[in-house]
């Protein structure tokens, strides 16, 4: 199962694909990384899933990391008696009557938008295809002008670019869902409606280390707090949807771009997400411009993109996987990917262990040393490496499933599952086996093995060694 490149392929579970040979099947195609989103199905639904990835990564040895993507609040208006279309120009209230709406108003059962609204700014109904332009406002109405018309039914979406709204980004159900899916034992909790870095924090203390907190981007507020979001979340997703509805879409690109290489600074993960193949739900093949956009988000040197309705929903969830799959081997055999991943390494190192990895990367671009082997008990040396991006691949070593599942999001790592080391010299041993296992090297090559002594102890990165890999032979007698 050892897979052709170095970026991570996330594909979300739903209707189209719920059961175990489906599951496995996208498994087999390509799939690192598997979504539950809790927005659609039962805690039950989840679970089930979520016991099915399991029995897959068990049958087949290879650790899996599910991701758990949080509902997060949903703003949205009331009801109609029947369907409305506002005119460019025309007036159209909000407020908190739960009547039902008509031509001239419509309830809006969220007093905290009203709160933080101001004359001038802009309302977005129904993902962005209704722009309204509040005129006047107070604690329970806005009165607004209607600046791009159209059909407005029941329980719309609406969007508030202009301002950070006074809204936690975990409700209840979320609080709920995230409690389930750490019991569960999932490995990423993805947060949705972030808006602040206080909204990671409230986020982190409630999952206690149980499962590592990603932050989906999908709002202009956490754009421009992203430095201080970044910093206390483990992960980012670039949710382009939202994203592409509160911000001009042209701005879009710019952000994924400039995100992408935070995250590689900071050698936390990110996830390309949103519409990457969408015309795959209905068709078996994708467009050129579909390919294009997958392809831009690895030549930008992200860690993963995602499928969501196309794997959930659609008619060819395992064409698309497989779709991904080929697209990414097209594009990291192209020398152009190197010259681009290489042109974007930043050589701010300040510690040890960055010194390591660094010296690791070039040692291996110079002795053609086959694989990088790390081990790691937190994964921090391992995310070390893959900030590197370097030619070599690289095995993480690891004696936690934990740490093991986790990874399967970082660019670039084949992860393996291996006992506790307390000698170097088995750490060694330990090494050779995994690649000639995994077909990464055979008995006249050489790899390097980058580890922390004392062993098992996190943040402790501090050797590197080029071995070769008969080393096997002469310390056979060597515990593994």
């Amino acid at each position: 199962m050892r897979r052709l490149r170095n970026v991570k392929i996330v594909a979300t579970l739903g209707p189209a694909s719920s059961d175990y040979d489906t599951i496995r099947a996208l498994f087999e195609a390509g799939a690192d990384v598997f979504r539950l989103n809790m927005s659609h199905g039962t805690q039950d639904d989840i679970a089930a899933r979520h016991a099915i990835i399991r029995k897959v990564e068990a049958d087949t040895g290879r650790p899996i990391a599910i991701l758990a993507d949080l509902q997060g609040p949903k703003l949205r208006v009331g009801t109609f008696a029947e369907p409305q279309e506002l005119e460019v120009g025309q007036r159209f209230r909000l407020d908190l009557d739960p009547a039902d709406g008509d031509a001239t108003r419509v309830c809006l059962p969220h007093k905290e938008i009203f709160a933080a609204l101001a004359p001038g700014e802009t309302l977005l109904v129904n993902d962005g295809k209704i722009r309204l332009k509040v005129e006047d406002c107070g604690p329970d109405f806005a009165d607004c002008s209607v600046v791009v018309g159209g059909t407005i039914s029941n329980r719309k979406g609406v969007n508030v670019p202009d301002v950070v709204l006074p809204l936690a980004a975990l409700s209840e159900k979320d609080r709920s869902d995230l409690e389930f899916a750490c019991q569960l034992g999932v490995d990423w909790v993805a947060m949705s409606f972030v808006q602040r870095p206080e909204d990671m924090i409230e986020a982190r203390e409630l999952t206690r280390g149980r499962a590592a907190v990603l932050a989906k981007i999908e709002k202009p507020a956490a754009v421009k707090s992203f430095d201080e979001i970044l910093k206390v979340s483990d992960g980012i997703m670039v949710a382009r949807g939202d994203l592409g509805v509160e911000l001009p879409v042209q701005a879009v690109p710019p952000i994924q771009k400039r995100l992408i290489r935070m995250c590689r600074a900071a050698a936390k993960p990110v996830i390309v997400a949103t519409q990457m193949l969408e015309s795959m739900i209905e068709s078996p093949v994708p467009t050129r411009a579909e390919v294009s956009d997958v392809a831009t988000a690895i030549y930008e040197g992200t860690d993963a993109i995602m499928l969501s309705a196309e794997s959930a929903a659609g008619k060819f969830p395992i064409e698309a996987v497989k779709t991904m799959d080929h697209v990414a081997i097209s594009v990291e055999r192209d020398t152009i990917y190197r010259e681009v991943v290489e042109a974007s390494r930043r050589a701010d190192r300040k510690t040890v262990a960055d010194a390591i990895v660094a010296a690791a990367r070039e040692v291996a671009e110079t002795m053609n040393v086959k694989a990088i082997c790390c081990f790691s008990q937190s994964g921090t040396t391992v995310s070390l490496v893959a900030r590197e991006r370097p030619r070599a691949p690289i095995i993480a070593l690891t004696p936690l499933q934990t740490t093991a599942r986790r990874l399967c999001l970082t660019w670039g790592t084949h992860c393996v599952l291996t006992d506790e080391q307390y000698r170097f010299k088995g750490a060694v041993i330990s090494a050779v086996r995994a690649v000639l296992k995994y077909g990464f090297a055979v008995e006249t090559d050489q790899i390097l093995v980058v580890a922390g002594v004392p062993f098992n102890v996190p943040g402790t990165t501090n050797i590197l060694r080029v071995a070769p890999c008969e080393e096997r032979l002469i310390y056979r007698s060597e515990p593994e």
